[in-house]
């Protein structure tokens, strides 16, 4: 069975619709800001290239299923596209391409050389065997490798897939070239390619900005208090990360509901309850209570790990914390946003503090080029280095603007991408 790379607890009800829409309105309103000319606004708020794929798959009953899937790439001026593949049932076309936008301005921001690109397939990985899921995943590449190479579009691991999976796609693209091609995907197995510090990178660079901006709001690293909603592979990275830098997680949930302590969980007892069980629901020293109320305990730092759109108009005003770092893509809806602006909540966007994944994905993708591959140290100290660095650029942004960190954020990517598009020209 493929197991989520991304949050596990993420695979529950589709953020097509909503997400599409909270991102348009961010790059709308930081188009605006930017006094964006018409003709790049029409360029830059639509995908360029869309592929949606109708394809044959041998179930081991024999029978044949036929699946539905699509890459989307939002904007190639900077550079190859970058995005993950998700498997997962309700997923759509509008999620993928507003996934796609997502990365654009994420790898803009990080000052990655990419643009933004997506790929998902209409599907249940836990309804298949693992031998279905690879010959979904070969037959899926296949239909996608007119798109995808290592100068053109990079996959990567998302909602439902795995390491293992981007195995399956680089050995198919490489039987297709007939010789090995390991810079075509990056979240692979380290014995095939895979970058040291990937599978952390996410909740990792989540933990240097965190940590960057409680020293720029004069907070104290070790009474901090964290409140995770989300416990699959960023979740939990978050929380082991920050008890290392001497923080106190007091809740942390799943999709089945979560745990409380106010005086700090025992994290790895915690996560040990949940392999053990599959939740952390039930685990001992702990209080329960639900998702929702997770989120309004009263802590230093919510971090929303799992579903978009959990923060809203509703609830934004009984949100307690100081600082909301969004590991999650588009947990906060555009109303949430203003709420917790002018109460004085510093909101870490998406696009800033979950692109530790894209940014080691980078470094993967470099060392897969050049087959010269750096230590976890070497790995962490660049993946510092750039998140802290990004950091710094949109508080100097916000400062200069009077503009909250989000808009801030998507001010200084759509700014990078406009201009690259305006450098290039346009073709013919």
């Amino acid at each position: 069975m493929v197991m989520t790379d991304i949050e596990r607890s993420a695979a529950a009800p589709s953020e097509s619709v909503d997400l599409l829409n909270i991102v348009q309105q961010h790059f709308d309103q930081a188009a605006e800001l930017l006094d964006l000319p018409a003709r790049l606004r029409g360029i830059l708020r639509v995908p360029q290239r869309e592929l949606t794929v109708n394809f044959p798959v041998k179930r081991d009953s024999g029978r044949i299923e036929v699946f539905q899937g699509f890459r989307v790439q939002h904007n190639l001026a900077r550079g190859p596209t970058k995005g993950g593949i998700r498997y997962h049932p309700n997923v759509t076309l509008d999620e993928t391409r507003a996934l796609a936008m997502l990365m654009t301005w994420k790898c803009a921001l990080a000052g990655l050389p990419y643009g933004g690109a997506k790929g998902a397939v209409i599907v249940d990985p836990k309804q298949l065997s693992v031998g279905e899921i690879e010959r979904l995943t070969r037959r899926f590449a296949t239909e996608i490798s007119v798109v995808i190479g290592p100068e053109r579009d990079i996959p990567a691991p998302d909602v439902g897939t795995n390491p293992q999976v981007m195995a399956w796609i680089m050995d198919t693209i490489s039987m297709h070239q007939g010789h090995t091609v390991p810079a075509v995907v990056t979240g692979k197995p380290i014995n095939i390619g895979g970058s040291e510090g990937r599978r952390e990178a996410t909740g990792r660079g989540l933990t240097y900005v965190l940590t960057a901006a409680a020293h720029h709001l004069g907070l104290n690293i070790s009474d901090i208090r964290l409140a995770i909603q989300g416990c699959g592979n960023v979740g939990s990275t978050v929380a082991r990360e920050a008890v290392a830098l001497g923080m106190k997680v007091i809740a942390l949930s799943d999709s089945r509901g979560g745990v409380y302590n106010p005086h700090g969980l025992d994290i790895e007892a915690i996560l040990a309850h949940k392999a053990h069980t599959g939740s952390v629901v039930g685990a001992v020293n702990a209080d329960s209570l639900t998702n929702e109320e997770l989120l309004e305990v009263e802590c230093d730092v919510l971090v929303p790990a799992a579903l978009s759109g959990v923060i809203t108009a509703q609830n934004a005003g009984r949100i307690r914390a100081q600082i909301v770092a969004e590991a999650a893509n588009g947990p906060t809806t555009k109303a949430a946003d203003a709420i917790l602006y002018d109460r004085g909540c510093l909101v870490i966007p998406d696009i800033l503090a979950n692109a530790g994944g894209v940014t080691v994905s980078y470094f993967e993708w470099v060392q897969g080029l050049q087959e010269f591959f750096w230590s976890e140290r070497e790995v962490n100290t660049q993946l510092r280095r750039v998140m802290t660095n990004a950091l710094q650029q949109v508080l100097r942004v916000s400062a200069e603007r009077q503009v909250d960190l989000r808009t801030a954020s998507y001010m200084l990517a759509v700014q990078r991408v406009a201009d690259a598009v305006t450098t290039r020209g346009i073709y013919p």
